[in-house]
This record gives C-alpha cells, structure tokens and sequence, in this order.
C-alpha cells in the first residue's frame, strides 16, 4: 500500500503515518507547541519488591522474563560503551531463542559492534529500529528496508519522545559499570568505567519494567548513583558488561593534516575574530581530529591573554580534562564521556559534572543547556546553498550515521561548520542536502579550506568580519569553486519507497530517508 506523503515546512516530502502513528510535519524552528502532559508509568508498591532491596537475580534472559517479554514489546537500550556494549546483542540472542517477534528497539545510539543485529531485521525478532543507526544497520536500512520505518532522533529528541510518551519503552536494559543489588548505578568507576549514564535516564525514568546489567556489584549504596535504584526492576550480574577501552569516538588524537589543520585554523581565528572568544565565554566541540585541534587553539589564545571559559560542553576527551585541570575553564559540562582520561576526570574532579539530554538538550523543557553556549564546532557530511546541512546519509543516499547531539547542538548563539570543500571528489555543499537533519537558519558560518561562508542571515557577524584578511566567500562562490575542481555531482539514485525519517527536536518529522535503487 503506497505511503501517504506531505509537504513539509521546507518543502520536504515526509509521511504522514509512520508505523500506524499519525505524525506532524515539520513546521519551522519554534513553531510546534506541544500540549498534554509528560508520560507517566504505572505506579509500583514497595510490596511487590524484595524488602532488603536486593533485586539480583541470577541471568539476563530470567530478568527479561521476568520483566514479561513478548511479541511486539518496545526494548530500549543506551550508548555509553560504543562499540564496546556487550550487552545490547544478546538481548537479541535470548528473544530470538525464545521466538519472540516484531520487537521495536530503541537505542540511544547503534554502533558497529551491533551488526549482528542484522539478522533479527531479517528474521522478524526486531521489526524496526528507531535510533541512531551506525555503519551496517544504516547500511541494511537504505538497501534493504526493515518491516516497519526506521526513526531516527537527537539525544534531546529522544529523551522528548520518551518523555512525551510518543515511544512507550516496555523494558528498558540499563548496561553499568557499577551497581548495587538495589539498582543504584554509576558510570564512573568499576573495571568497564565508561564515565556518565546520562543516556540513559529517560529509560529508567519512564520504561515500565528497568533491567541494570553490571559486572561490579557493591555493597549498597553504590555512590554517586547516575541511575536510580528506586527506578530499577532487576539487577544482573554478568562476567563483563562492556570493553571501555572501545568508547573512544573517532579519533582521540588531533589531526596531521594539513588541509583539517586549517580549517582549525580558520575556526579559531574566526571566533576570536567576531568576538566569540572572551574571558568567560562557553564553547562545545566534538571528538574529531579537527574539533580536537580547534579546541586547542581556544586553549592556547585563553591562555596567552590570561583569560579561561566558563563552561565547556563535551563530549569530553583528554583535551578538555587539560584545559580543566589547567585552569583554563571552571567546567566541563559533560554530555558523553570519549575516553579514559575523561572518565577518570569525572570520578576525581567535582568541576567535570555529569549532565543527561534532559538538561542538555530536551526541547520540551523549561530551557535548556544548548541556547547557552556561545559557540559549538559540529561536521557535516553535506550543506546547501540555503546552509542546511546534513549528518545521516552521504551523497549517495546511504544512510550511514546517526544525528547524535548534532540537532540540539545547533541551537547555539553561534554553530560552526569546518567541512572539507570535497570528499573523494564529491563536492560537499550541494544545490539541495540529500537529507536535512538541521535547518540552514542555525547554521551560521561554514569553515572550507577554500574560504569561509557566512550565513547571509547572521548580520552581525558580517559587520564583525568586515575588515577580516581571512577569505571571506559566498556560500554560491564555494559551491562554484567545488563543481569547476570535481565537476557537479549527480543526485544520489533512489527510489520513492521511505525507510526512515528524521524527526526534529520537537517530535515533528524534517525529512526522509528513502531506499537506495
């Protein structure tokens, strides 16, 4: 039966039904309003749980029963290992032994050590994915298609989607490096310490039955607890949960090259430039080499002029535990912990404060944490001509990457994009985005090694770099500059049948992914 599709605000198509929900297209930044109230659970009795507080019992696939499993249940699970999650999969093994069927799973975030999932897609245990989708799962998504559409979120979008009881989670299976037998739980220490849960908190708050998995049981209390016990159903201990070792993002080392090496050059000097960087200012970067290499210039320029930034929103790495311990900023404000150096800060440090999407990032709040940064570095995988850029899918359509903090990130007094002009020869600002993750009114400057875009929108910072030697350029201009190198690329080959969608911050559908041809 053919989709039903309609025209979104920014003249996207987007289905008007997604795996029988009725859905809202995307209507502009700030123009949705919610209404309704939060969602709430049923309430418990102290009565149904063990009166010494000990939940243990003794095997993942006895919680899961005991938690009900069954056919058609929503499973949630969080992100903090990466590729090193040990846990996630079998999940999956126990429902498929037990032939249970149509499971929707609701990650934080997929990474590729769950390509194994992939044959649960095939045979029916799971029937759709609505999470960030990494690498093969993406991949099997764009080419093959699941049984229902996959969706794809923010950290502060799913957090909302939980919170607004738009996704239901039946049980939620909580990964800890150290717990109690009451459920308390923390992140920060253990053998497989991965730092902060915060991921994890719309899942133990909201999901009808809570499942904590450790391989480090303390006695009660297990303190600082990041998850509360009084939340948790069952605790189960296992022989390791995750390999922390695995939870580097990307590259934890500042880039060699000399093309990535301007571009940190160029944002650096950009935001000094336009005023950005002060005494007291706030900043986010992610764990790339270039991100990394930028955030050394702001230590190096905060440094020289005796000055230190109030707060950095992380994504923390050993970088940012430097410029901590420094003196060179009062905290980092974490939202992911990307090494060991920054798990082991978080433990010790009282400066370096674990925060969840809920503060960070949740668009149905009273306020949150992002509009409050001055400035944050983001990628992009495409940016068009109106500065809308896109992080899910490659110019080939293929759906590869997750949205991350990316969308609520953006929302920042100023976003950056250092882009390559092109990669493998295929220019990476476009006519149109294959997909828009994030609307080109918060966009605002894009950092090329070929010149520097302003986003015509943003005036005042226009007037700021008008004297600037730094190459100022058109959007149009980079553009021309890409095609007369690589030649102008073709759109990527697709059908008309979606796979998944992206929603935005507030719960309302921003585009589409379709399958590949």
């Amino acid at each position: 039966m053919p989709v039903k599709l309609v025209k979104n605000a920014l003249g996207r198509l987007v289905p008007a039904e997604v795996n029988g929900k009725q859905q809202t297209p995307y209507m502009g930044v700030g123009k949705y309003r919610p209404n309704g109230k939060k969602y709430a659970t049923q309430i418990s009795s102290c009565a149904d749980y063990p009166a010494d507080g000990n939940k243990t019992v003794p095997t993942l696939k006895d919680a899961l029963l005991k938690a009900g499993l069954k056919d058609g249940m929503v499973i949630s699970t969080h992100h903090h290992f990466r590729n090193g999650d040990l846990v996630g999969n079998q999940i999956f093994d126990i429902a498929a032994e037990l032939g249970i069927k149509n499971l929707t799973w609701v990650p934080s975030a997929s990474f590729e050590c769950h390509s194994p999932l992939v044959k649960y897609l095939e045979d029916g245990t799971i029937h759709h994915i609505e999470g960030s989708m990494n690498g093969s799962l993406g991949r099997y998504t764009s080419t093959k298609g699941m049984n229902g559409l996959g969706i794809l979120r923010s950290h502060g979008g799913r957090y909302q989607s939980i919170q607004d009881g738009e996704v239901i989670i039946d049980i939620a299976v909580i990964a800890v490096p150290t717990a109690d037998a009451f459920g308390n739980a923390t992140g920060d220490r253990g053998p497989a310490a991965c730092g902060l849960l915060g991921f994890a908190l719309a899942d133990s708050q909201y999901a009808n039955k809570v499942i904590v998995v450790t391989d480090n049981i303390v006695p009660f209390p297990c303190y600082p607890w990041q998850i509360q016990g009084n939340y948790v159903d069952y605790v189960v201990v296992v022989d390791k949960v995750g390999i922390p070792e695995k939870i580097v993002s990307g590259t934890t080392e500042v880039t060699k090259s000399p093309d990535r090496l301007l571009l940190a050059e160029w944002t650096a000097q950009f935001c000094d430039e336009a005023g950005i960087i002060r005494d007291g200012f706030s900043f986010q970067a992610g764990a790339g080499g270039t991100a990394l290499s930028i955030g050394i210039y702001f230590a190096d320029i905060l440094r020289e002029r005796g000055m230190k930034a109030r707060f950095a929103r992380g994504g923390s790495n050993k970088y940012l535990v430097k410029m901590l311990e420094e003196g060179l900023t009062d905290y980092i404000l974490d939202g992911q912990t990307f090494d060991l150096e920054g798990v082991r800060s978080m433990r010790e440090n009282s400066n370096h404060i674990n925060t969840s999407p809920f503060t960070s990032y949740n668009y149905h709040g009273k306020g949150n944490f992002a509009s409050m940064v001055d400035v944050v570095i983001l990628g992009a995988t495409e940016v068009d001509l109106d500065f809308n850029a896109n992080v899910v899918t490659h110019s080939d359509g293929m759906l590869l990457h997750g949205i991350g903090g990316w969308q609520n990130c953006i929302f920042s007094k100023c976003t950056i994009l250092p882009v390559p002009l092109f990669r493998d020869r295929i220019p990476v600002i476009r006519d149109e985005v294959t997909t828009v993750c994030g609307p080109g009114e918060l966009i605002d400057v894009i950092v090329t090694e070929r010149g520097i875009a302003i986003n015509p929108l943003r005036k005042d910072l226009l007037k700021a770099m008008k004297n600037s030697k730094l190459p100022l350029k058109t959007i149009q201009e980079l553009k021309k500059e890409a095609e007369d190198i690589c030649g102008k690329p073709d759109k990527a080959n697709y059908t008309d049948e979606p796979v998944a969608v992206v929603k935005w911050v507030d719960g309302t559908l921003i585009d589409t992914v379709w399958k590949i041809a």
